[in-house]
């Protein structure tokens, strides 16, 4: 009887003991490369990849300030995943914030525009919101943003 009631005891402590344990990050760098070059060669885009894993596309590089990754910026935007459903989107006007305030993907991405410039980022989850994600976006989201920097505050 002791064994028996000593053996369920452990048993009890045991499955407390991982649903207590954070959960580890998996790491989706070869998926999110896999889904980033495949939806480039579907949408015929010219993208220059960036030693982090970002993508980005500039269809037009704009002729004004370009920013610095801790430049305040006023970007329009619309931001969706590889299969075209958007989570996000800005209005005309676009919308201000740091570029340090941001996923590390805009904080990369948005300096390689200036002022005027419009294009995509493709960005892998290790540089959006991981393998958690956040609200709307899964964890282990591609992330497309197409981007307009309207200025350098």
């Amino acid at each position: 009887m002791k064994s028996t009631l000593l053996a369920l005891v452990s048993l009890l402590f045991v499955s407390c003991l991982s649903d207590n344990e954070p959960s580890k990050p998996v790491d989706y760098t070869v998926q999110n490369e896999k889904e980033i070059v495949d939806y480039i060669a579907k949408n015929n885009l010219t993208a220059i990849k960036t030693d982090s894993g970002l993508y980005y596309v500039i269809n037009e590089a704009g002729t004004g300030t370009q920013p610095t990754a801790s430049s305040n910026v006023t970007v329009a935007y619309k931001g969706y995943f590889t299969n075209g459903n958007t989570f996000d989107q800005s209005n005309a006007s676009g919308i201000s914030f740091g570029l340090n305030q941001v996923i590390k993907g805009w904080t990369e991405g948005i300096p390689y525009f200036k002022e005027g410039g419009n294009g995509v980022l493709l960005i892998p989850s290790h540089l959006g919101y991981g393998s958690n994600g956040s609200g709307p976006i899964p964890g282990g989201s591609v992330l497309v943003f197409d981007v307009k920097l309207i200025k350098v505050n």
